[in-house]
């Protein structure tokens, strides 16, 4: 990427002679030097590489070398060297973004019906028991209509991940580009209506980074939740209000303690 800029900023000059005397012996190093490090390890190029100084998860540490900043959320952490292999690497990002999006989806299911429940539009919710409950078809077949079509979207976003591009169902219309095809954001007029992720590259990799914290913090929400309702039997909204109502002994150290 930095060299491309490069070359594009420098074939505005009219000859090769006046740009060596603008630049003497300096081609890319005038760039910012957060633009051009490590650009070419980028995982994507839409989003520009996290400088070197970027925040890391302990302060002071020395991150792996394959982790560059070229990912969202990339802080540095992989104690035990998970991503030392590139492809490896790519296929965990990738399950780490799909999880955090169905943590996201999942914790907005369990939150929206209990506060509805409070507000007297649901009766008798509980997520935690919420696949034994009767609904317009039985488990059986609620269960193979979902395999079905679970399986076709996966193997759809596994053929991506294998060829990038390959299922681009992006419509083609006059005056309007089409995104580049960055396996995991699949964008366009689909995806990204208003075209958040179509801006410089800085601002994308902002908000992909925003996504993956998000999804990171609903994953220990649902963790959260799960530990709630084996240990109290109850949502995380009627857990929270009762801890504010008593936060001296409803709070986790009270799920042991003898009842």
């Amino acid at each position: 990427m930095a060299l491309s800029i490069s070359s594009t900023a420098l074939s505005t000059f009219p000859n090769t002679e006046k740009r060596h005397k603008v630049f003497p012996e300096r081609t890319a190093t005038w760039l910012p030097r957060r633009i051009h490090t490590n650009a070419k390890k980028g995982v994507s190029d839409v989003c520009e590489p996290l400088p070197p100084d970027r925040p890391l998860w302990f302060p002071g540490s020395s991150p792996p070398e394959w982790l560059d900043g070229s990912l969202p959320g990339d802080f540095g952490f992989d104690p035990i060297g998970l991503g030392s292999d590139p492809e490896l690497l790519k296929w965990l990002a990738q399950a780490e973004l799909m999880h955090a999006r169905w943590a996201m989806l999942g914790v907005s299911g369990i939150l929206i019906p209990e506060l509805l429940e409070k507000m007297g539009y649901v009766e008798n919710y509980s997520w935690y028991e919420a696949g034994t409950q009767e609904y317009f078809a039985d488990p059986t077949t609620l269960f193979i209509v979902q395999l079905a079509l679970m399986g076709w979207v996966e193997g759809r976003r596994w053929a991506d991940l294998v060829n990038p591009g390959s299922v681009d169902i992006e419509p083609k219309l006059p005056n309007r580009p089409n995104p580049k095809p960055d396996v995991g954001y699949p964008g366009g007029l689909w995806f990204d209506p208003m075209m958040w992720g179509r801006g410089s590259p800085e601002p994308v990799m902002v908000l992909r980074t925003k996504e993956i914290k998000n999804g990171r913090l609903a994953m220990l929400a649902f963790v959260g939740f799960w530990f709630q309702a084996i240990y109290t039997g109850q949502g995380p909204i009627e857990n929270l209000m009762a801890h504010l109502a008593d936060p001296g002994h409803c709070n986790i150290f009270s799920a042991f303690t003898s009842r």
